[in-house]
């Protein structure tokens, strides 16, 4: 077993201090490549330390490339002669991973992830198993290619309770991922339409369109969000929103847009509005926002929603909401394709929610994120960072935006940021042409941050622009 004085730490951390010893260890080549480092919980036994403390060595290595690790076996050195050499494939820290599913950063505040002690496994294996036992039959039986009618009840119902929508289980398709469902609201608008996207916006959005050969444009948002006078002059047919909370930006249209764009979709039967309601669930303070299909009359507004914030990133269950005289269009002419989403994972769902699981999910959920941004925040405030900072849109969602003062560039800052093992991203990087004042303002996802590391997290922030 390896084994290090922290005696003398001069002005370094515990972290600090063991990160410098194993690697002049790995340098002076008294650690050889391959050579199997520590379990984190042995090696911090060991050592009288905390097992977090080894954790954030081990990731700084990582970042810097001195060691790697192999999922469910543990940690190694690296051949850096090779490395050096660029025989071997170059380390990059988006593959990396500690354990499996953890991250190699210390804090990734891209992610958007779910931690997975706050998914409801007891529940969802109680379900499961009754279903096993009890619905063998229905279970064996090929869903309709609108998924089944007990889950799109089941949303039906809920949309109901919470959005205060008032649509039929037939109007709800269920897919495997919100990009199945936009590649199947191409094919049933058409092809030939003009798409239009915000900008700034979610990049994966666009390289769907642009995948099926769409003609997409990127339309600047003001303050309220997109501007009519925008779309009549690039001559758009469909437009792709998130009106209740934009990302990256953070803001909510207010009815006064939300009515203009109704009334331009209305001037015209080729065009639609695609409502992306992804995270209004977790509205942190007030009311939820009222949807746009909600305050629809002329049957404009696709609504698009996902159980991948609410649940988790690894469920890939989403589904739309289809204006009624699109219906029957849709079944004849794209009925052909097979639901995506398992019967097991669909009954399941459904019996989560119809017990009322998913609502009671949901509140501890905006209970659970509303602690761990007032945490994040208050950490910001009392930190130095704190005089450097300015917070905003932090009330809806699971991310908010974050200005910097400092003298860095955007890409500077994100660099020195992920050599300090944070990973982050800047909102200029969500634009296609970025204003001078989308400059120094960074997002900040905080769904799957480990509390325990916050603070080290905006310590090494700091130290970013000021170290």
């Amino acid at each position: 077993m390896l084994t290090y004085s922290f005696a003398d730490l001069g002005s370094d951390s515990l972290y600090g201090h063991l990160y410098k010893c194993i690697k002049n260890d790995i340098l002076q080549g008294n650690l050889c490549a391959g050579t199997k480092l520590p379990s984190k919980r042995s090696f911090a036994k060991n050592l009288g330390i905390s097992t977090i403390t080894v954790e954030n060595a081990y990731a700084q290595l990582i970042a810097e490339g001195y060691i790697y690790a192999v999922t469910k076996k543990g940690y190694y050195v690296t051949d850096i002669r090779s490395t050096a050499n660029s025989a071997a494939p170059s380390l990059s820290m988006e593959n990396i991973q500690l354990t499996s599913g953890e991250s190699a950063y210390i804090a990734d505040f891209t992610s958007n992830q779910t931690c997975s002690e706050n998914f409801p496994f007891s529940i969802w294996s109680k379900l499961i198993r009754e279903l096993l036992s009890g619905n063998q039959t229905d279970l064996m039986i090929n869903p309709p290619c609108g998924g089944i009618l007990p889950l799109r009840r089941a949303i039906a119902l809920h949309l109901s309770e919470f959005h205060g929508l008032q649509v039929s289980p037939q109007q709800i398709i269920i897919g495997a991922g919100t990009e199945y469902l936009y590649s199947l609201i191409i094919q049933l608008l058409g092809t030939g339409k003009k798409y239009a996207v915000e900008d700034p916006g979610y990049s994966k959005i666009a390289k769907i369109y642009n995948s099926h050969r769409v003609l997409c444009e990127h339309i600047p948002i003001d303050d309220l969000g997109m501007k009519i006078e925008d779309l009549e002059s690039h001559e758009v047919d469909v437009v792709h929103l998130s009106p209740s909370h934009h990302f990256p930006t953070g803001i909510v249209m207010p009815i006064s847009r939300r009515y203009e764009l109704l009334g331009w979709a209305a001037k015209s039967d080729s065009r639609y509005i695609i409502e992306d309601d992804y995270d209004s669930e977790f509205r942190l303070t007030g009311r939820p926002i009222p949807t746009l299909q909600s305050i629809d009359v002329q049957e404009k507004v696709i609504y698009i929603n996902t159980f991948t914030k609410t649940l988790a990133s690894t469920v890939r269950i989403s589904y739309m909401v289809l204006p009624k005289h699109l219906i029957n269009e849709f079944y004849a002419r794209l009925s052909f394709y097979s639901c995506t989403v398992s019967n097991f994972e669909q009954y399941t769902l459904a019996h989560f929610i119809e017990r009322g699981y998913f609502e009671k999910h949901l509140n501890r959920m905006r209970n659970y994120y509303h602690n761990k941004r007032d945490y994040l925040l208050s950490c910001i405030q009392n930190s130095p960072l704190s005089a450097y900072v300015s917070i905003s849109e932090e009330d809806a969602g699971l991310h908010f935006l974050m200005k910097i003062d400092t003298r860095l560039s955007d890409e500077e800052f994100c660099r020195r940021a992920q050599q300090r093992g944070i990973k982050i991203s800047s909102l200029s990087q969500y634009y296609v042409h970025a204003p001078a004042e989308a400059e120094h303002i960074f997002v900040i996802n905080y769904s799957s941050l480990n509390e325990e590391r916050i603070e080290e997290a905006i310590r090494r922030l700091y130290q970013t622009f000021k170290g």
